[in-house]
């Protein structure tokens, strides 16, 4: 039992902001305390002291000078190092959040203020139905005070949805878009869900396609963008393991839901409306404010696809779920099962193994770091198993090949224009400093279906024994059919007046200025015929795979300083890579695979990071248009969506993510 006198040495006051929910006046308290009271004990006295009938069952305490909440009510505040001169904020968890949405609408979410990022997101994509949330985060619009009030007083884009509007059309009138009544189902041997997602909420506003954009308003969003560009945009990405608030974002703040690790798992069109309808719109965007480079034939390849998905959502059609076929699940079960019984890999392999299917064929080889009058020239290539060789030509074939080149490991990219029949096939091959250039020419749209599909099988370490050869092969003789811009053998010439829509929407302003608008309505319609029979679905998934296969798709740019170097430069992030590119010619130098990293850090200290890869390679860089961490968890993030499973379903490994990703300094 202490004095009077002894309690007022040993107390102090602490004043308390109490932060009321609805746009209530805010009121301060002071309360004299100890330090070795607990905050929990501090709440509770806190409550006493206002007495107001009111819940406050989701307020916690936050300290604004050290930008962090007093989460650990066990934790005294000395132990916190709470004295008499700390602000501290009794303020909701749970706030409202303006939110960007990937096909550009602004909703309006109440979300939690003090849980880290990753939770956050969870819960975003548990509202509005999106599977894989690992795959998104949130980020800070860039700053643009030249055109900001411009954009706030002409552009439609601009209109906030109140969840509660979106949720009252989801059945039940203002019933939530994702409660515990609605929770799918998971089947413990494919780990699908049990019902489709189209039956969990019926007509759900977030799977409709937006209108397109007039070319006037358009003009005014495009923004030429170059690699430094793009590095200050992509430093605008949140921490995963801090807060909203510890990040400075505040009540009806604004902030961009991007898929921001391009890596996107198990898209199954029957459950993943939702998910599916942003990935397109994402992929659309890009496209169109040419946030990722493309050919001409390109642009009208995604042009004809967004026409075709336009004018398939403005069809008073609807689409039946219960006509698709139910044998797909159930031969995906049966292969599961059949490979769990053998105890083979995930592939299935053709039935004589000893067999391996070989290629060989007359293609043209061209290396650019052996430039010469000649840049391509013809030899014999025999693939067999995961390697390539070549010799001078059939008859020498027995002996000695000139070279050969190991796919294992290596980056299959497209070297393609079907309108001016160039099929070739750029390899990056991995060696000791990082990647080596290769490109190979094939005839015709045969042979480079073959070639290509056995390099992508190659690269994965698979030889063209596996079953998944032959429709690797399929999709890619689709793919350039829908590539291709003339219109199929005996079809008519399209009909311009047919087009109700304006061509110009579909591509970039500055595509725009290059053509005229028959010209361009033209084009767009002979390319559509090529895909004219798809469904709605299918023209999402064939606009998404189209996305993923461009050169630059993925790359997220970033200004850092390499160790020993004097110069900035670019640093290219990819879902398998890294790229160090020079900043004023935009040219890769070196290319690094995550697949030869052997370990990566940080020194906090200085922030620099630093990466160790096979043969005793290792690079350190520190980060310029950004801090450091943004690059260490994209690396991190990464590596963590690699090692997914189906056996997953839907519950993450949150403490493996936050490792990797650099959670914990």
């Amino acid at each position: 039992m202490i004095t009077p006198a002894e309690y007022g040495n040993t107390s102090w006051e602490l004043a308390v902001q109490v932060d009321q929910r609805e746009g209530d006046e805010s009121m301060r308290f002071k309360m004299r305390v100890k330090g070795d009271l607990h905050i929990g004990g501090l709440m509770l006295k806190l409550v006493e002291k206002i007495k107001a009938p009111q819940d406050w069952s989701d307020h916690a305490l936050w300290w604004e000078q050290r930008k962090c909440w007093l989460l650990k009510t066990h934790w005294t505040l000395d132990k916190y190092g709470i004295q008499a001169d700390a602000d501290l904020h009794y303020t909701p968890q749970h706030k409202p959040l303006l939110l960007q949405l990937p096909n550009m609408k602004t909703i309006k979410l109440t979300v939690c203020y003090s849980s880290v990022v990753f939770k956050t997101v969870s819960e975003i994509c548990r509202t509005l139905n999106i599977r894989r949330p690992e795959e998104l985060s949130l980020l800070k619009p860039p700053d643009d005070g030249s055109k900001k009030k411009k954009k706030k007083k002409d552009s439609s884009l601009d209109e906030v949805l109140d969840m509660e509007e979106l949720s009252g059309r989801s059945g039940v009138p203002g019933s939530p878009m994702y409660s515990k009544t609605m929770t799918a189902t998971y089947d413990p041997d494919n780990g699908m869900p049990v019902s489709a997602t189209s039956m969990w909420f019926g007509d759900n506003p977030l799977t409709a396609t937006q209108p397109n954009v007039p070319p006037a308003e358009l003009a005014k969003m495009y923004q030429p963008l170059s690699m430094v560009d793009k590095s200050v945009i992509n430093a605008g990405w949140l921490d995963s393991s801090s807060s909203l608030m510890e990040q400075d974002i505040q009540d009806d703040d604004r902030l961009l839901l991007r898929f921001k690790y391009h890596f996107f798992f198990d898209l199954n069109p029957k459950y993943d409306s939702v998910r599916i309808n942003q990935l397109y719109e994402q992929a659309r965007w890009s496209i169109l404010l040419e946030e990722i480079d493309c050919t001409d034939e390109e642009m009208l390849m995604f042009a004809s696809l967004q026409y075709h998905i336009c004018k398939l959502t403005m069809s008073t059609e609807k689409i039946d779920y219960s006509d698709e076929p139910e044998i797909d699940e159930v031969e995906a079960a049966l292969s599961n099962l059949e490979v769990t019984l053998q105890g083979g890999n995930t592939d299935r392999i053709l039935e004589d193994i000893t067999d391996i299917p070989e290629l060989a064929d007359s293609l043209k080889l061209f290396r650019p770091k052996r430039l010469t009058l000649r840049p391509y020239k013809e030899y014999w290539f025999v693939f067999k198993d995961t390697t390539i060789s070549y010799y001078k030509n059939k008859e020498v074939a027995s002996g000695e090949p000139i070279e050969q080149l190991h796919l294992r490991g290596c980056e299959v990219v497209p070297d393609v224009n079907v309108t001016d029949k160039k099929f070739g096939i750029k390899l990056l091959l991995p060696v000791a400093d990082g990647m080596n250039e290769v490109y190979i020419r094939c005839d015709n749209e045969t042979q480079y279906a073959k070639w290509k599909a056995a390099c992508i099988l190659a690269s994965k370490g698979k030889t063209m024994a596996y079953s998944s050869y032959r429709s690797e092969v399929k999709n890619i003789q689709s793919f350039l059919q829908m590539k291709s811009l003339a219109p199929p053998p005996g079809q008519a010439a399209p009909n311009l007046e047919a087009m109700e829509m304006n061509a110009e929407c579909f591509v970039s302003p500055r595509y725009a200025k290059k053509h005229k608008a028959k010209q361009l309505t033209a084009r767009i319609l002979e390319a559509h015929q090529n895909i004219a029979r798809l469904s709605l679905m299918e023209a999402k998934m064939r606009c998404i795979q189209a996305w993923q296969s461009l050169p630059e798709f993925g790359i997220k740019y970033y200004i850092v300083r390499f160790r020993g170097s004097k110069k900035d430069e670019l640093l290219g992030i990819s879902y398998n890579r890294l790229i160090r590119i020079d900043i004023s010619t935009g040219l890769p130098v070196t290319t690094w695979r995550f697949a030869n990293m052997k370990q990566w850090n940080v020194n906090w200290e200085i922030r620099q990071v630093a990466i160790e890869f096979d043969q005793n390679v290792t690079i350190a860089f520190s980060c310029i248009s950004c801090d450091c961490k943004v690059v260490h968890e994209y690396i991190g993030g990464y590596i963590f969506l690699s090692t997914r499973s189906k056996d997953q379903n839907e519950t993450l490994d949150e403490e493996l993510f936050h490792k990797l990703t650099g959670g914990q300094e």
